[in-house]
């Protein structure tokens, strides 16, 4: 894992960042495919069941939702899979949680505190890594968003945009993932722990169609990695279909205490 540190983001120099940073994390080896792996969980989202290199994925979501917990997993199993990755403006990126998620932390660049210059860390960084992670520190300018979205086309990787809302992002994305209402699991009224959160997560984009709309993800569930959640309208159906109708068996019966 490499890590950068912050710099005073009202000086100039702010701006700079490491020399040679894209040279340090290049790839030993040349790309291989046109697309990068997603967690199997993951693989409904995206056509052809993978992250397409050369294209912008935007990941949408209000805190504390799971928007964070979806953008890292994005990176997990191309990281995992050899790949080398980069995440820009996250100030707090949890590494114990990432890990949980399968990052791979020794194929992983981190740059918390860009200051000014993100977008220009971020387009260095897309030279050098298979996929990039950004989480702009506010509205970024259409300038900005056009010149990386043409730069991961470019340079074939895999550009990753994590925002608190979809205006924030002018030049839109092949492929956008929002994340909707989320219910936490295993606490009850006024006792026991967190151990998963079930979110929404829909699906547009210009890359989305004729793909699934909508599905339901534990980000993460209790084991800490992102897995699928059965939708529970069909788990009270398939509760019912067991059951059968009511008297049929027993303890099914008015009758039964």
């Amino acid at each position: 894992m490499f890590a950068f540190p912050a710099g005073d983001s009202s000086s100039p120099r702010s701006r700079q960042h490491p020399a040679g940073l894209a040279d340090r994390v290049r790839p030993t080896t040349p790309v291989a495919g046109r697309t990068l792996p997603v967690p199997p969980p993951l693989a409904p989202l995206f056509p052809a069941g993978s992250l397409r290199r050369g294209t912008t994925t935007t990941v949408t979501g209000q805190p504390g939702h799971g928007a964070t917990t979806l953008a890292l997993a994005l990176m997990a199993a191309a990281s995992a899979a050899g790949s080398w990755c980069a995440v820009v403006g996250l100030a707090d990126p949890g590494v114990v949680a990432a890990a949980g998620l399968g990052l791979d932390l020794r194929r992983v660049v981190f740059v918390p505190h860009p200051g000014n210059g993100w977008a220009e860390a971020a387009g260095d960084l897309l030279s050098g890594v298979d996929a990039v992670l950004i989480r702009p520190p506010g509205r970024a300018r259409l300038t900005a968003a056009r010149h990386l979205t043409a730069r991961a086309r470019e340079r074939q990787a895999a550009l990753v945009v994590l925002l608190e809302g979809s205006a924030a992002w002018p030049e839109g994305g092949d492929l956008a993932l929002s994340v909707g209402a989320v219910e936490w699991e295993g606490i009850g009224r006024g006792h026991g722990h967190l151990q998963g959160r079930r979110a929404e997560v829909r699906v547009s984009g210009r890359r989305a169609a004729g793909r699934v709309s909508e599905c339901s993800l534990w980000l993460p569930a209790g084991s800490g990695a992102v897995e699928g959640a059965e939708d529970p309208g069909t788990q009270e159906r398939s509760a019912a279909e067991r059951r059968g109708p009511a008297g049929a068996g027993p303890g099914d019966g008015p009758e039964a205490a």
